[in-house]
């Protein structure tokens, strides 16, 4: 995954997603390179799991995969940080909740 977050116009993507799906004419309209250069990166993201895609008629609409993102992130900055991790579970038992409500994906 980190690989796929590694070039610019692939989170250039994930961030025009956020609002919503979009179309592949549209992503593709929104960079200066080819339609087809676009779309290996969309299939990028979407081995890497951070977006899904739809058929609607002719064409291909693409949403984000926001919890995914959101693991895989939590998971490596809570195995490089650890501290962060205990620091999260005072402040969510403080604040009601259980540490195994908010443990960490191995």
């Amino acid at each position: 995954m980190f690989r796929a977050l590694a070039d610019p116009t692939r989170r250039q993507i994930l961030q025009d997603l956020r609002d919503g799906e979009l179309a592949a004419g549209e992503i593709a309209s929104r960079f200066a390179i080819s339609g087809p250069s676009v779309s290996r990166h969309l299939a990028v993201l979407k081995a890497a799991g951070l977006v899904r895609d739809r058929r609607d008629g002719n064409r291909i609409l693409y949403a984000l995969e926001p919890d995914r993102l959101a693991l895989t992130v939590g998971g490596f900055v809570s195995a490089v940080c650890p501290a962060q991790v205990v620091l999260r579970r005072r402040r969510d038992r403080k604040n009601g909740g259980s540490a195994a409500d908010t443990a960490e994906p191995a």
